[in-house]
């Protein structure tokens, strides 16, 4: 091992890592920061994201270690592309698969015209009000520990772009879709916007962040991978 490998994550890098399903943003955080700690033998090491994942969705997590942690703040604001599923015809209390449906809507009245034409809705510049499960904060708390408490709250509506919204399949009630939106946009929220406007149900089955800004998924590891990585440095 050379001098040189800590000292890279020590005074700053970016690091492009693909989250699996079932980990928190926080979870790929923590785990990379312990686990260069232990490999390198450091004391300290700072290190952030780059904008949250929900824990069901994939993809592209961007972490900035030492200097590159100033540089979060720019990232986070870059145009962000997700794809994905939308379920037809149900709804749930997060809009997506962490709670179980509680209402079902029939889907036979949907036409492909409807459709586009909800996406043409959901296009531009929106009023969005982010899920009632969701990391937004409300008097201290989050938004998602008084959902879980079954405590009424109001969620403001922000003001959040919705560069592009492109059917990429229709097989009803499945529905695929590639989105670009700005910072703060809850995809969750524009699946349950899009049942609605269809005169239906929907929520978010699957969930997957392919780019934001110039950083790309393709381009990123995996935890596995990333541990490889890091034992290869080491010489293990």
């Amino acid at each position: 091992m050379s001098e040189q490998q800590p000292a890279i994550y020590q005074e700053g890098t970016i690091l492009l890592i693909d989250k699996e399903k079932e980990w928190t943003s926080f979870d790929v955080v923590n785990f990379v920061r312990a686990f260069l700690k232990r490999m390198f033998r450091l004391k300290k090491l700072k290190i952030g994201h780059a904008g949250t994942l929900d824990p069901l969705a994939t993809g592209l997590l961007v972490l900035c270690t030492g200097k590159y942690t100033k540089s979060i703040e720019t990232i986070q604001q870059q145009t962000k592309e997700y794809t994905g599923t939308i379920q037809l015809g149900e709804t749930t209390p997060s809009f997506d698969r962490e709670t179980d449906v509680d209402q079902s809507f029939p889907i036979d009245h949907i036409s492909d015209e409807n459709i586009m034409e909800a996406t043409k809705k959901l296009t531009g510049e929106l009023e969005q009000v982010p899920p009632t499960y969701s990391a937004v904060k409300i008097k201290g708390k989050r938004a998602y520990q008084y959902a879980r408490n079954n405590e009424e709250i109001e969620i403001k509506s922000k003001k959040v772009q919705v560069h592009s919204f492109e059917i990429t399949r229709m097989a009803l009630p499945e529905i695929d879709f590639r989105i670009e939106c700005s910072k703060g946009t809850y995809i969750r929220s524009i699946a349950r916007d899009f049942g609605k406007m269809l005169e239906s149900g929907a929520y978010l089955s699957e969930l997957r962040r392919t780019r934001i800004g110039d950083y790309k998924v393709e381009d990123a590891m995996s935890i596995q991978q990333f541990r490889e990585k890091v034992l290869g440095e080491v010489g293990l």
